[in-house]
């Protein structure tokens, strides 16, 4: 992935997808779902290309660009989903069903990772439009449990979204929505401590960005539009529990004998070599390197199959299998277990010199 291509026709095709599908329906529902989910399967198992690494100090200036059409387009879809599942589209229950579908699961597979990339960077109106996309998704909080608790406490018992060892998804998610609303809530408080006012409180956007759609919804398009907006931010919420719960699950740093929890390292996170998905997803699925250096933007995030934990299967499929706690447990616990041991033996080790 040396240039943007692949990201570009990978992310921005099924905008155009969902807004035939929205716009017409028929066969365009059932391409634009069928793209998200058997093509991706499909592109990621029969083309065995793992992508390779780029510098990892290369430089692409249209990256932020291509993430910040796809952010717009996220509103632009978000109209358009809603028009068409409860507005006077003249769709099929059927394709409307199809459409919504289609549409969550671009919010979760790809406003998602846009929005995570987003709040990563250093222009305001960027991380803005992130801190929007996430509140559009009634799930605003997760901007800033996101930079202020994942990242700083990212597979210890600090972190609310990091699964433990065991822990199977449901559990996972009861505990990790009400506790990053809750830690993500105290990281800002901290980090504020009455020094600026309270309307520039970060949860005043997500809370009354929330209540507006809310509002909005309802006032627009009655009952309908407001169920179409719950069901679809569940949804997104759900896939951004799923890639969290995946991408760390089991993967705990250390504790050293000062008392203090071991840097994260390559070795806490999963990763997926898989080459569509990944564009899909903007490198998502390239997650060690994303935690070791989070300011590297995503064509740039380096894969290391000796030193990171691999999945066996594309993210998106782990996902799914994830839903089915006995079946996950019974393929990722010994994983677990082996990159558990795996990092004892190495904090254990002494280092030259001491």
């Amino acid at each position: 992935m040396k240039d943007l291509r692949l990201f570009t026709i990978a992310t921005c095709l099924p905008v155009l997808l969902i807004g035939l599908a929205a716009a017409w329906g028929g066969a365009w529902a059932w391409v634009a779902l069928g793209y998200l989910t058997v093509l991706t399967f499909l592109m990621d198992r029969l083309i065995a290309v793992e992508a390779a690494n780029t510098d990892p100090d290369a430089e692409f200036p249209a990256a932020d660009t291509l993430l910040a059409v796809l952010g717009v387009a996220h509103f632009g879809l978000y109209a358009s989903a809603l028009w068409a599942i409860a507005g006077p589209s003249g769709l099929s229950g059927l394709e409307r069903f199809l459409t919504g579908f289609a549409t969550g699961l671009f919010f979760g597979q790809i406003s998602h990772p846009v929005a995570h990339e987003l709040i990563h960077r250093t222009a305001r109106p960027l991380r803005f439009l992130g801190r929007l996309i996430y509140t559009s998704l009634l799930v605003g909080h997760h901007a800033s449990a996101h930079l202020r608790v994942h990242h700083v406490h990212v597979g210890s018992d600090a972190d609310p979204n990091s699964a433990r060892p065991g822990e199977g998804f449901y559990r996972y998610a009861l505990r990790a929505s009400a506790g990053s609303f809750r830690a993500g809530l105290a990281a800002e408080n901290r980090l504020r401590a009455g020094r600026k006012p309270a309307w520039t409180h970060p949860y005043v956007l997500y809370l009354g960005g929330a209540a507006g759609l809310i509002l909005g919804a309802l006032f627009l398009g009655g009952p309908k539009a407001l169920a179409t907006v719950a069901a679809l931010s569940l949804y997104a919420q759900m896939q951004i529990l799923l890639s969290d719960y995946v991408q760390h699950y089991g993967l705990r740093r250390a504790t050293l004998p000062d008392g203090r929890i071991e840097p994260v390292g390559p070795q806490h996170s999963w990763n997926t070599p898989h080459w569509f998905s990944s564009a899909l997803m903007l490198n998502a699925p390239r997650h060690s390197d994303h935690h070791v250096t989070p300011s590297r933007g995503y064509p740039a995030l380096q894969l290391d199959r000796d030193t990171m934990p691999m999945l066996p299967l594309p993210l998106p499929l782990m996902a799914t299998i994830a839903l089915f706690p006995t079946l996950w447990r019974r393929m990722m616990d010994r994983r677990c277990a082996r990159w558990r041991d795996r990092a004892r033996v190495t904090t254990a080790t002494p280092m030259p010199g001491e």
